[in-house]
C-alpha cells in the first residue's frame, strides 16, 4: 500500500510542512498549536476543493429523494424477477439522470487524504522520515502536544509509548476520549439534521429509513474505530464534521428540498420579507381560512339557572334587575316543579297498590329493571 499510496504520502507531507511553515512565524515551531492548526488547515483545503463534488452529492440525494415512490413501484411489481427489477432501475436512474453513487462522492474523494494522513502519523509516531518530512522535522511533530496528548498518539497505546512521546496515558485517553465523543455527536447531529429538516415530509419511502438507520450507526462506528486513530487524525476528523455540519446548515437554510420542514421555514421568511410571488387565489383562499379562524368564538356556557329557564320557557331576567327579582323566578318555577310531582306521585298511587305513602315514588336502581 505504501508504494501505491506513496505520491499521496509526499502530496499530504508537503501540504502539511507548509503550513506549518507559516503558523511557526506565530506559535512555536515544535508546538501542538503549530502542527493541529497545519492539520486543520489541511481539512479545509480538501473540503474547499471538494465543494464541487459535495454540490453533485446534494443533487444527488434529492433525485434519490423523489425517485423513491417510482422505485418502490418497480420493485413491487418485479419482485419475483430480480434481473427485470435491475434492469427497470438502470432505466430509471438513465431517464432522470441520476446517479446513486453522487451522493458518496465527498467520502470517495476524501478518503485516500484520510488514509494518507493516517499513515504519515504513525510513521511520525515511529520516528521514521516520510513524504517531505526529514528527520528534524518529525522529531518536532513528535513532540506537539494538543492539550497534553501527542499528536501521533492512541487510545490504545501502551504506558511506554505514550512515556517515549513525553506524556501519561491518562491525559493521553481524556484527550482521545474527549475527541471521540465530539466526533461521534457531531455526526449524528449533522445526519438527525438532514433527516428532520431536509427531507420531504409529504413522501414515506424507504429511503428515509435507511437514512434514518445511518443517523444511529455512523456515530457508533466512529466511536469503535476512533479508539485506533491518532490524535491528529482525530483533530482531521472532527474538523471536517464541524465544516461539513457547516456546510449543510448553509445549503439546508438557503437551498432546502422542497416539501420539508426547511422549505416551509424558508417560503415563511421570504413571504414576511415580501419576496415571495404567490399566486393571488391561493393568498386570497389563505387569508379568507384565517379571518374564518379568528371569527370562530366557542359558544359560552349558561349558568344552570338560565338553561332552567330556556328550558320552561319563561323570559330570562334583564340584565340589572337585582337579586330579588332573579329569586322570585326561581320560586316560581320550583312551586310549579313541585305541583307537577305531586299530581304525577297522585295518579301513581291511585293506579297503582302497595306504592310507599306520601310524596313521590323512589325510582328503582339502574340494575332491578
Amino acid at each position: 500500500m505504501d508504494t501505491i499510496l506513496n505520491p499521496l504520502y509526499y502530496a499530504v507531507s508537503w501540504i502539511i510542512v507548509q503550513f506549518h511553515s507559516f503558523f511557526s512565524l506565530i506559535f512555536n515551531k515544535d508546538s501542538g498549536a503549530a502542527w493541529g492548526l497545519s492539520i486543520v488547515s489541511l481539512v479545509v483545503l480538501i473540503r474547499i476543493c471538494l465543494i464541487p463534488l459535495f454540490v453533485k452529492q446534494i443533487k444527488a440525494t434529492r433525485n434519490m429523494q423523489a425517485l423513491q415512490p417510482k422505485m418502490k413501484a418497480i420493485q413491487e411489481r418485479y419482485k419475483s424477477d430480480k434481473q427485470r427489477q435491475s434492469e427497470e432501475m438502470m432505466k430509471l436512474y438513465k431517464e432522470s439522470g441520476t446517479n446513486p453513487l453522487s451522493s458518496c462522492l465527498p467520502i470517495l474523494a476524501q478518503s485516500p487524504f484520510f488514509i494518507s494522513l493516517y499513515q504519515v502519523l504513525n510513521k511520525i509516531a515511529g520516528g521514521h522520515e516520510v513524504g517531505v518530512l526529514d528527520q528534524s522535522l518529525v522529531d518536532s511533530a513528535r513532540k506537539a502536544h494538543i492539550f497534553g496528548a501527542p499528536i501521533a498518539s492512541k487510545f490504545m497505546d501502551s504506558a511506554s509509548k505514550v512515556e517515549s512521546l513525553g506524556a501519561t496515558l491518562t491525559d493521553v485517553r481524556v484527550v482521545t476520549v474527549i475527541m471521540i465523543v465530539l466526533m461521534s455527536l457531531s455526526q449524528f447531529y449533522t445526519q438527525r439534521q438532514l433527516m428532520t429538516k431536509n427531507v420531504d415530509l409529504t413522501v414515506k419511502t424507504p429511503f428515509m429509513q435507511q437514512q434514518k438507520m445511518l443517523m444511529y450507526v455512523f456515530p457508533i462506528m466512529f466511536a469503535v474505530f476512533g479508539i485506533n486513530f491518532p490524535v491528529g487524525v482525530l483533530v482531521y476528523w472532527l474538523t471536517t464534521n464541524v465544516w461539513t455540519l457547516g456546510q449543510q446548515m448553509f445549503v439546508i437554510r438557503r437551498n432546502p428540498t422542497p416539501g420539508s420542514l426547511a422549505f416551509q421555514q424558508r417560503q415563511e421568511r421570504l413571504r414576511a420579507k415580501g419576496k415571495l410571488k404567490e399566486d393571488p387565489a391561493e393568498v386570497e383562499a389563505r387569508q379568507a381560512a384565517e379571518a374564518a379562524r379568528a371569527a370562530r368564538q366557542q359558544p359560552k356556557r349558561q349558568p344552570k339557572a338560565k338553561r332552567q329557564l330556556a328550558g320552561t320557557g319563561q323570559a330570562q331576567p334583564q340584565a340589572g334587575t337585582g337579586t330579588a327579582k332573579k329569586t322570585t323566578l326561581e320560586k316560581q318555577q320550583d312551586e310549579q316543579t313541585g305541583a307537577a310531582k305531586g299530581k304525577q306521585a297522585g295518579s301513581s298511587r291511585s293506579a297503582k297498590s302497595g306504592q310507599r305513602k306520601g310524596g313521590p315514588q323512589r325510582p328503582k336502581h339502574p340494575s332491578k329493571k
